[in-house]
């Protein structure tokens, strides 16, 4: 045999071979897709779960803002200002008003009576699985001494995320904190 008759077999060979090797074959593909199927699997309760705490994260710092806001304002105005919180409908209103002037409810703007300024209205979808409560139902922003009375604490929580709780003292700051099972990146209460 010659040379040119060896090498031609031989390439049609290596040919025949490549083209034996294309693609992958049904069990290959199907295992390959149970795989990332169990990854996914895992994947998405993580996804939630990080979604939900940064709901919380962000529920509540816009709390801690909004009570340095009050309390800044009842200063700037030189009238007392207040924060009422309606955790059965998971909103807050702070207004330049009397107590029980103001009522929120979610989603909708808050109803006051009698000429009354509304400074700030927050709610919280009922649909994202957060969770407000209070031990207090209103603070008084003092613009004299810019104290805030009385002092209280208000819970921000979500049944896969946690609990975040803003500690508001007599002196208008507010102390953030997270009870056991812990928001990552908060001091525990």
């Amino acid at each position: 045999m010659s040379n040119l008759q060896n090498t031609q077999r031989a390439t049609a060979a290596g040919h025949r071979a490549h083209q034996r090797q294309r693609g992958l074959s049904l069990i290959e593909a199907a295992v390959t897709t149970a795989v990332a199927a169990v990854i996914t699997s895992q994947a998405v309760p993580s996804l939630n779960e990080a979604g939900a705490r940064r709901r919380l994260e962000g529920v509540a710092t816009q709390f801690r803002t909004d009570v340095q806001l009050a309390r800044a304002q009842a200063i700037a105005l030189n009238t007392p200002l207040r924060l009422e919180f309606n955790a059965q409908a998971g909103c807050y209103v702070v207004h330049a008003g009397e107590n029980g002037q103001c009522t929120c409810s979610a989603g909708n703007s808050p109803v006051c009576t009698g000429q009354v300024e509304v400074v700030r209205h927050a709610a919280v979808d009922a649909a994202s699985g957060l969770v407000l409560s209070s031990n207090v139902r209103a603070l008084t922003f003092d613009p004299a001494k810019g104290t805030v009375t009385p002092a209280g604490s208000f819970r921000f929580s979500h049944a896969k995320a946690g609990a975040v709780h803003q500690v508001v003292s007599v002196m208008g700051r507010v102390r953030s904190c997270s009870p056991r099972p812990a928001v990552p990146g908060m001091p525990a209460c």
